[in-house]
């Protein structure tokens, strides 16, 4: 069936070559609505890095939303001057969300003499990315013909923070969903974390990958000890590896626990404790990392403790096709003990990679413009 060419905008803070799920989702999704044939125009802030090659190769309008003037304070100094810059720190972007405030600005600045898009894709977090589209879009020119505005995380739903986002930003929040002629959402649940009266405009887009490059992903078990894996970021009380840390240190000698994250700080205690039992990596490629996570014997999730939001890195996991150790507040030694015998039967119940294909995702956002 002939599909229609379309010309798509596409507004985010994050693209390649940063590592993470809303660069993820902006890379893909540029470049798959670019190799379907489409027009594709991206604003995003450069921050130094040339993108004449990458452009010229994927067939993308590359186009630089600008950085931001104003970066978050610093977090250096000892003692109460290290605690008096944490806590300005902490409040200056809990009150005015700063420094991300400032896209907002850069977004209406850059789109306020576009027109004629059938197809406006905004992409948050940060959330201020929605506010500058809101802004622009008027009756005299709504700058494109439908206005979708991605959301990987809630705002004022956002449950996983320590502290709730201050009231008066619900009216920034309301103000552009009812702007926005569509909120995407990766899964049903998070529906619940947006304002009831906006609920008829969310859909259902889960991140999208191009699988092609993977090649063959296969798993044998190389060891007499079960070797697992982690990849991603701690927020402690809410997804905390501290409990699990403490069980398996009092309760198994042999393991190897395999750690991908950039807060190794948080874990040096245990480090010292557990030795090389615990390994703690810098990041690497997500095609790298898929790799390593198909050789583990399982893997681990510290869960959100929360319906409305779930780790991106579940989408890596499904891929990389091993079976999933959920931690939650309430440890269940019972499951944990399953697993380290090699008994997977409380693993998760994930969706099947297929559903990430980059192709139908790119294709649920075309057909919401009719």
């Amino acid at each position: 069936m002939f599909m229609k060419k379309k010309k798509i905008l596409i507004v985010s803070a994050s693209f390649y070559p940063l590592n993470s799920p809303r660069s993820f989702r902006t890379t893909e999704l540029a470049q798959e609505l670019s190799k379907q044939g489409h027009d594709v125009v991206l604003y995003i802030p450069f921050k130094g890095y040339d993108y004449t090659e990458f452009a010229e190769k994927k067939g993308i309008d590359i186009r630089d939303l600008g950085d931001l003037r104003f970066k978050s304070l610093k977090i250096k100094g000892k003692g109460i001057e290290l605690l008096i810059r944490r806590l300005l720190r902490r409040s200056i972007g809990l009150l005015f969300e700063f420094p991300n405030i400032e896209y907002m600005f850069k977004v209406a600045s850059c789109l306020k003499l576009e027109s004629g898009y059938d197809l406006l894709i905004s992409i948050a977090v940060p959330h201020p990315i929605h506010w500058g589209v809101a802004s622009v879009r008027k009756k005299r020119n709504n700058v494109a013909d439908v206005w979708v505005a991605d959301c990987g995380d809630p705002y004022m739903g956002d449950t996983t923070d320590s502290f709730r986002k201050p009231f008066y930003f619900k009216y920034l929040e309301k103000w552009f969903c009812k702007k926005a002629d569509k909120i995407s959402v990766p899964f049903q649940g998070a529906v619940k974390a947006y304002y009831k009266e906006f609920h008829n405009k969310i859909e259902i887009i889960p991140q999208g990958f191009d699988l092609s490059y993977l090649g063959e992903i296969s798993y044998s078990k190389t060891t007499d000890y079960p070797v697992f894996a982690y990849a991603g970021g701690f927020i402690p009380g809410k997804r905390d590896p501290y409990k699990l840390l403490d069980f398996l240190s009092e309760n198994y000698k042999d393991f190897k626990f395999i750690v991908y994250t950039s807060q190794a700080s948080l874990l040096a205690s245990y480090k010292e404790k557990l030795k090389e039992k615990l390994e703690i990596r810098e990041y690497i490629p997500r095609e790298e990392l898929l790799q390593v996570l198909s050789k583990m014997d399982f893997l681990v999730n510290f869960d959100n403790n929360t319906t409305t939001q779930l780790p991106s890195k579940l989408i890596d996991y499904s891929i990389a096709d091993r079976p999933v150790l959920n931690i939650t507040s309430n440890l269940n030694t019972n499951t944990i003990h399953e697993f380290m015998e090699g008994n997977y039967s409380g693993k998760m119940n994930l969706l099947g990679s297929e559903n990430y294909d980059i192709r139908l995702v790119a294709k649920k956002f075309t057909e919401l413009h009719k």
